[in-house]
């Protein structure tokens, strides 16, 4: 039986929505056949471009483009069977992987390494990739930012059965797209991504629209939380990571980049970090934002920077001209993030009197001595013992003191004359009158006064 109030109601619902213009109305009602889109068959859309035939010549390294360089990784061999090119992934324990000289780890990759070799292909090209799964736990791999069918996808249980230990299964696909991508396992993630099974995925474009790059570098950045004295990351930390690498290393054992002076230089950062986004900087010089993972950014829409901020999950393209000579760094700007494991987790010591300290605690512990009291700058170079299997929280030695930064750190060496881009040319010998010192009681009474 319908009350009074539920009539009343009713009748006022009806009159308010009579009342609407015809767009409201139609945002609020069941859609009628007018509102609905047209059917599938009559809309003109264009199909994934995985479905187009792929190009007949597959690409090739020096015609098609300038090969990628991932330095202290490597790019992953292939070969042409029928016009397809045929990669292998094996997915499998990779014992003793070292971050840094002081520190490693057991670690989980592909082909023996962390992080997994780079791929490189070119727009156009059809792609075999077999992996094998020699981990004690099922796997899949996930080709991230990539247009392929779906059950190429890699999304375990979703688009695909899991990769059980001992099987090999094979993806393949064509890419009509161009860009910075990567790949990652996508079963279990939290657990075999915080191990290391991750890598970088390259597509050069088939008609490259501006000037090749001399030296095309690929970054892959990540963190991982290593308990000092242990030998396995722990893949349940969520906030307190210790260990920030470029290309699964921390400074010093980053390599460097080794640049001719004038030299095109495009890097290309992918972030695959669990819970950190990263603002890379470089000194020096200024770059170019040119893609994203995405793609290519029209020329027109490209904006300068000397920082880019690379997002987790994300790739980003730089490019520049490298007509600054010297030995310059380049890092990520999150201060905690260009330090090492026994940085985290220390008492704070800044500005308290120590005087006597020392003496007292050495009763009960022989050779005490109180650190960070004035900074943690000295924490890298006093050359004290720590924990098995650890390293300082900062540093190596350079040219005229100790390098105060760790982790996600490294050199980019930009030379007049070089013996080869695979050697390391040293410091930077700087010419007289262009390095900061210690300036003379003349000259502060010269400009200073007093």
């Amino acid at each position: 039986m319908i009350t009074r109030r539920e009539l009343l109601t009713g009748a006022a619902a009806f009159a308010g929505a009579a009342a609407l213009p015809p767009t409201a109305r139609a945002q609020n009602s069941p859609a009628t056949d007018a509102g609905l889109p047209p059917p599938a068959a009559t809309r003109k859309m264009e199909p994934p471009s995985w479905t187009r035939p792929p190009h007949p010549e597959p690409g090739q390294p020096g015609k098609h483009y300038t090969p990628t360089v991932t330095l202290n990784g490597s790019t992953c061999p292939w070969k042409l069977v029928d016009g397809v090119k045929v990669f292998h992934l094996v997915a499998e324990e990779v014992p003793e992987h070292e971050f840094a000289p002081g520190l490693k780890a057991h670690c989980w990759g592909y082909n023996g390494q962390v992080h997994g070799p780079t791929i490189e292909i070119v727009e156009g090209d059809r792609v075999r990739i077999y992996v094998t799964n020699k981990l004690p736990a099922a796997t899949v791999v996930h080709w991230h930012g990539l247009h392929l069918p779906n059950g190429m996808d890699g999304v375990g249980g979703l688009t695909q059965r899991a990769i059980a230990p001992g099987e090999t299964f094979k993806y393949e696909f064509t890419l009509w797209q161009q860009g910075t991508y990567m790949y990652h396992a996508h079963h279990d993630e939290m657990t075999q991504m915080a191990l290391g099974m991750l890598g970088m995925f390259i597509i050069h474009p088939r008609e490259p629209k501006g000037p090749r790059p001399d030296r095309d570098f690929v970054y892959l950045l990540s963190e991982w939380k290593i308990v000092p004295g242990t030998m396995r990351p722990d893949p349940n930390e969520m906030t307190e990571f210790n260990v920030l690498t470029f290309n699964g290393k921390c400074y010093p054992g980053t390599a460097p980049l080794v640049i001719w002076t004038n030299d095109r230089v495009r890097i290309r950062f992918g972030n695959l970090s669990a819970m950190d986004h990263h603002p890379i900087h470089f000194h020096g010089h200024s770059w170019w934002v040119t893609e994203t993972d995405g793609g290519v950014i029209p020329e027109s829409a490209r904006w300068p920077e000397v920082t880019v901020l690379v997002p987790v999950g994300s790739t980003r393209t730089v490019e520049f001209i490298a007509n600054n000579p010297g030995d310059w760094a380049m890092h990520c700007h999150m201060s905690h993030h260009v330090m090492n494991q026994m940085g985290h987790g220390m008492p704070n010591l800044i500005g308290i009197n120590t005087k006597g300290l020392d003496q007292l605690a050495r009763k009960a512990v022989a050779g005490y001595m109180t650190m960070g009291e004035a900074g943690m700058a000295e924490m890298g170079q006093m050359g004290m013992k720590v924990p098995r299997n650890s390293i300082p929280m900062i540093g190596g030695q350079g040219p005229y003191d100790y390098i105060t930064m760790g982790g996600m750190y490294t050199n980019i060496k930009v030379r007049d004359h070089l013996e080869s881009y695979d050697q390391d040319p040293g410091w930077y010998q700087a010419p007289a009158g262009t390095v900061a010192d210690k300036a003379s009681a003349e000259e502060m009474k010269r400009d200073l006064g007093g």
